[in-house]
């Protein structure tokens, strides 16, 4: 049996091969960011025949001030929750597993979507990456705590919905990734941007406030910006270390990808373009690290598994693009 069709644990929960849909927007929700028809038939389409381990559904804002575009997905009600129930039983009936991606957009948010002033962790003008000139508000105590609570209900609302776990968005330039890139945290609080403990707290917030409400064993992912990829932001000698701190406090899956670089590298295009982030990373705890990073070929993914690069593949553009590409690609592995 070839790696990437081997079964894995996350946390207690079993996936029955190593490949992972990651979260791709589909802008395919209501305006009030409830689950349509379509996107129900969009992941029964591309879970068939359950050749997929886990699915992490497109990111869904957990209040309507970090909405990030039209047609995103809102866990941020409890009157989402039936419609998201729909889209865990596509993709359960297929035989993968799934989780809900819980993001909230700060200071890429903006107003003539959301209805409200942008924030964000301090206020800066965004990295020039983020192609945002707009300075966002720095977030109160009062923010923070409000904040801390909708990710909660939202994890709530994602296990009530049926989802086998969520994961946290901090990459690619959202809130969570605003906190934690020294870029646009200037802080002086305990959520300072000087140091690794400061620049995480509000993540280690997060995931207590998450427990309490959810339980110790549900499934706690996050999808980590490793690098910002820009001079004086975050390092992989910083996410090294951030990695270890989230194993302590109870992640059971870390998805490494890209933080004001976004999801790509600028200093490579080779597939699996994250691996030497996912590599240190492996390298320096227990629990899975998720690569991704323009994997378009079977035989790469299984390469970069016995490799050690990392213990899970996630091809994104390759299924988006044909919906038979997990089932080509774990059949010709063997």
């Amino acid at each position: 049996m070839s790696l990437l069709n081997s079964p894995i644990q996350i946390g207690r929960l079993e996936i029955v091969n190593r490949l992972v849909m990651p979260p791709m927007a589909t802008a395919k929700s209501q305006e009030n960011g409830e689950v349509t028809r379509e996107l129900c038939e969009y992941y029964a389409e591309k879970s068939r025949g359950g050749h997929i381990g886990l699915i992490i559904t497109e990111h869904s804002y957990v209040s309507p001030a970090g909405k990030a575009s039209k047609g995103q997905v809102s866990i941020a009600k409890d009157s989402d929750i039936a419609g998201l129930e729909k889209v865990v039983e596509m993709i359960h009936q297929n035989g993968s597993k799934t989780f809900a991606q819980l993001a909230h957009a700060g200071g890429l948010a903006k107003k003539e979507i959301t209805g409200y002033e942008p924030l964000s962790a301090s206020a800066v003008e965004l990295p020039e990456t983020a192609r945002s000139k707009t300075i966002p508000t720095e977030m109160t105590e009062e923010d923070i705590q409000k904040l801390i609570a909708d990710f909660a209900a939202a994890a709530l609302r994602a296990k009530r919905a049926g989802f086998d776990g969520v994961e946290l968005h901090s990459a690619h330039g959202y809130l969570l990734n605003q906190f934690y890139s020294p870029l646009t945290n200037r802080r002086e609080d305990r959520y300072h941007g000087h140091s690794i403990d400061g620049r995480i707290r509000l993540h280690l917030d997060i995931l207590q406030a998450i427990r309490e409400i959810v339980g110790e064993d549900y499934p706690v992912a996050i999808r980590l910006g490793a690098s910002d990829h820009l001079a004086g932001g975050t390092t992989i000698e910083d996410s090294v270390a951030a990695a270890k701190k989230f194993e302590e406090a109870g992640v059971c899956l870390l998805d490494i990808s890209g933080g004001f670089s976004f999801y790509t590298n600028p200093y490579t295009k080779e597939q699996g373009y994250f691996s030497d982030l996912t590599e240190s990373i492996k390298q320096n705890v227990r629990i899975p690290v998720l690569l991704t990073g323009g994997i378009v070929d079977g035989v790469v993914a299984e390469r970069l598994l016995r490799e050690e690069k990392a213990d899970m593949i996630g091809v994104g553009r390759a299924i988006l693009k044909d919906s038979d590409w997990a089932k080509q690609a774990i059949s010709s592995l063997g």
